[in-house]
């Protein structure tokens, strides 16, 4: 059984007696203060705060860390105010209690409570990395004495456990209790296929016995013929790990037992290189299997050699060679060289990813606009499969797998991402929506003035790429929201013979009053999203007035110029484009959606007259409006690169081209367009008609 003496005695091995002595103090300020307090086993409560002091005493964390951990649940669960805390111990303890302390509710209540009280374990993070270590120690000892609790809380720990605890405990490096939490949440979770997959497992294992120790004896003659000293060790398949590959890479328990795992440690980096050219040499290695993650660590800090070697009888083997020091972080992570005020001069190169990634974390928080888009952005991150990739200057980030070339441009600052506009990969112009792959050199284009594009949300891969765009769109179609809903009220007043500048503060006032809102400028927004209709406010200012129409006025056309951005929406159904006899719909929380007037979706519209809106084209419209043409042509080869010719010699360019085939001699094919209006358009398909093989040339409307 657990005590504080023999706590003691561990501690012994690395903290002085002082420090032990604090801890004691600590130890006993804890069993006072949660006196008569019971856990769900029945057992006193102090058993808990200790459990988790001796986790983190196996991986020789800090006398103050220590003492944070017994009593972490001191203020939440007794009523022992922080500054009692300070006062008996130091202002830092006290801090890191108050830290663990205000984590304590996270993911008890509904998701968007959940998803805050993720938000302030970022910033206790950010503030001291000691306070989440505490509480993953703390949920660790919960995991591991799970069972006494009912089965709708069990699964529900395990989930939060399984999406978030684990997945942080990797990005800090913390592989042993990584492991341990995976496997008991997959137990809580999934108890039925937990069971089936150790089953599985223990038969498997059996059969293989022989086969591991003949790779291993071999191995190990191997390195003692080379004079190169080691320890090989056969690495077990976790269950979770087990039921996680065949789940995403959809593959049977056969196929993922078939790979026989070890891991060689030594001395030094030097003969980690040495060996893996020893190993190279005893068994065939597969190739493009080989990652270099001691040149290039992993964004945790893990550093290895990683090579898949064909075996005998073609069995694969994956062999990981490290040395005893890479061993040790890749096992405890940040918590496995903590250099707290050690030393000024150095800091752990683990310490330093840990505060990247965390001040990235800030970065996502500050941008997200609410809780669930800050988590769902942050789960994002803590499943990554590197890549990694250099800048211009040589610098390495590491990307997610499928990062693109906008994720790494917000990777290396905001700004950057907001106004990129092309990107080199290996000094080639590439698509911003090309996926990334480790070890090119990315180039990013960007020009003064430029905006995101909400395009991008549909193929940027990391949480800080996507809350930047969110963020950066926001405030787009904020400003474009104002300008549009000044010129929609200016408008109706125009129409009542009046005009914003003539209606008086109080006038605005009241309205702004009348429907809960901050400023003016929040009701000009309101108005270009459609959430209020300006001739309603038109009626409110000049309430006095008593030659109001009584009708919305639907004169007097609204002049679209195209350059409205986000807040006016062309109708994809009909597509329309300058030229064509067009109407407007509002539509609330888009603004106006411009269709053509012989839509067929407007004959239901036009019953609400409130929502129907006036338009014309701007006589200055200068933009690429989208259209879509339906042709019927004879299958002949190379026929659909002429008819691109054709097209890109018009001055058009093709957005998207779908083919279906409808017998051995005649095909129809859908193309979408960009072109400027119907004279261009028209200009056009007058050249498509000329081409040799078309047989029928439609514009589609619906």
């Amino acid at each position: 059984m657990l005590t504080i003496e023999s706590l003691s005695d561990e501690l012994s091995s690395y903290l002085d007696e002082d420090q032990i002595k604090l801890v004691q103090k600590a130890y006993y300020f804890a069993r006072e203060a949660h006196e008569g307090q019971k856990r769900k086993s029945g057992e006193d409560y102090i058993t808990h705060p200790l459990a988790v002091a001796e986790i983190l005493a196996s991986m020789h964390m800090d006398h103050q860390c220590l003492m944070a951990a017994l009593l972490h649940d001191v203020i939440e669960d007794t009523g022992v105010p922080k500054h009692l805390i300070a006062k008996e111990f130091d202002e830092e303890v006290a801090d890191l209690v108050d830290g663990v302390s205000k984590l304590v509710s996270m993911f008890q209540s509904r998701a968007e409570a959940q998803a805050e009280n993720f938000q302030k374990m970022t910033l206790a993070m950010a503030k001291d990395i000691r306070v989440i270590l505490v509480k993953i120690a703390d949920r660790l000892h919960n995991m591991r004495t799970l069972g006494h609790l009912d089965g709708d809380k069990r699964r529900r720990i395990a989930k939060e456990t399984l999406e978030i605890y684990a997945p942080i405990a990797n990005r800090l490096g913390m592989n042993t209790i990584r492991v341990e939490l995976e496997e008991l949440g997959f137990r809580a979770m999934y108890p039925l296929r937990s069971s089936m997959i150790d089953k599985a497992v223990r038969r498997a294992r059996g059969n293989r016995t022989e086969i591991v120790s003949k790779i291993l004896v071999s191995i190990e003659t191997c390195l003692e013929r080379e004079e190169m000293p080691s320890a090989v060790i056969g690495r077990e398949k976790h269950l979770y790990s087990i039921y996680d590959k065949m789940r995403s890479k959809r593959k049977s328990f056969a196929e993922i037992m078939d790979v026989y795992a070890f891991r060689i440690i030594v001395e030094n980096v030097d003969t980690c290189y040495r060996v893996l050219g020893a190993i190279h040499n005893l068994y065939k290695p597969v190739a493009g299997r080989f990652k270099d993650y001691i040149a290039i660590p992993k964004a945790n800090g893990y550093q290895s050699l990683h090579t898949t070697l064909f075996g005998m009888h073609g069995i694969p083997i994956e062999i990981q060679i490290r040395t005893h020091e890479m061993e040790q972080i890749a096992n405890n992570g940040i918590a496995g060289h903590w250099l707290y005020k050690s030393s000024e001069d150095t800091t752990s190169g683990n310490h330093e990813r840990a505060r990247e990634w965390m001040k990235g974390l800030l970065d996502i928080q500050q941008s997200a606009g609410n809780s669930l888009e800050f988590i769902e952005n942050v789960k994002i991150d803590l499943f990554p499969d590197e890549v990694y990739v250099f800048s211009p200057q040589g610098q390495i980030y590491d990307l997610p797998q499928g990062a693109t070339p906008i994720d790494f441009a917000y990777a290396v600052h905001t700004d950057i991402g907001n106004t990129c506009v092309a990107s080199r990969i290996n000094r080639r112009l590439a698509p911003l929506s090309a996926s990334l792959e480790s070890g090119q050199t990315v180039e990013i284009v960007t020009a003064p003035g430029a905006q995101p594009n909400p395009a991008w949300l549909g193929f940027v891969i990391t949480g800080k790429a996507r809350t930047s765009i969110r963020h950066a769109l926001k405030t787009q179609q904020r400003s474009e929201s104002i300008s549009l809903g000044e010129r929609l009220l200016e408008r109706t007043l125009n129409i009542e013979r009046s005009s914003i500048k003539d209606i008086t503060e109080e006038q605005f006032q009241q309205v702004l009053t009348d429907r809960h809102l901050e400023s003016f400028d929040h009701l000009l927004e309101e108005i270009g999203l459609g959430n209020q209709m300006a001739y309603v406010i038109t009626r409110s200012l000049l309430a006095n007035r008593e030659d109001m129409a009584d009708q919305p006025p639907n004169h007097q056309p609204f002049a679209i110029m195209g350059s409205e951005g986000l807040v006016v929406t062309y109708a994809r159904c009909c597509r329309p484009i300058p030229g064509d006899p067009i109407i407007g719909h509002i539509s609330a929380g888009k603004g106006i959606v411009i269709h053509t007037e012989t839509c067929r979706n407007m004959f239901e519209l036009r019953e609400k007259p409130e929502e129907i809106m006036s338009v014309r084209w701007d006589p200055n419209v200068d933009q690429d409006f989208s259209v879509e043409l339906r042709i019927e042509l004879e299958n002949e080869k190379g026929i659909v690169a002429s008819l691109a010719s054709t097209i890109t010699s018009a001055d058009a360019n093709i957005e998207r081209i779908n083919m279906v085939d409808r017998d051995a001699k005649l095909s129809t094919v859908n193309i979408v367009l960009s072109v400027r209006g119907r004279v261009h358009l028209a200009r056009v398909i007058k050249r498509l008609r000329t081409h040799r093989g078309i047989n029928k040339l439609t514009r589609t409307r619906s």
